[in-house]
């Protein structure tokens, strides 16, 4: 039994899957030669490809530039109040709001910028925030 097990899981997990990793493996490598690759550490590597998943929010905080804003307003306290008392995950879904991704690039929170914007609509009540995430602009009425 020990021996099916075992050929069957090498089947499942190694041989099966040979054939189209090989694939993949000569197309990656045609377009992202292995001796770029080698200076990375696996952990950097990922980080590098899916971004970080852990963030500093008040980091975030102070690398917002307003727009018709000042950081004293009481619209923008009131936002940064409610924003870090929000769950982690909620806190990473307005990242995905504002940028289309709930992770930060490889460079990490020191160099993502986003603005926050006064969309100055006639009746700010009847608006709903709405972010432009091309370029990480979030409209926030008063």
């Amino acid at each position: 039994r020990k021996e099916y097990v075992d050929l069957y899981v090498n089947y499942v997990f190694n041989k099966s899957v040979q054939k189209p990793f090989e694939d993949f493996m000569q197309g990656f490598l045609r377009g992202c030669p292995a001796r770029n690759w080698k200076i990375f550490l696996p952990e950097e590597l990922q980080v590098l490809l899916q971004g970080h998943t852990t963030f500093d929010w008040h980091l975030l905080e102070k690398n917002v530039i307003y727009g018709h804003y000042k950081k004293s307003d009481q619209t923008i306290r009131n936002f940064w109040t409610v924003f870090h008392e929000l769950p982690e995950e909620k806190k990473k879904m307005f990242l995905a709001f504002l940028s289309g991704s709930d992770r930060i690039t490889g460079c990490g929170l020191e160099c993502f910028t986003f603005w926050i914007v006064d969309p100055r609509v006639e009746n700010p009540d009847e608006s709903s925030p709405c972010s432009s995430t091309c370029v990480r602009i979030l409209f926030l009425p008063r």
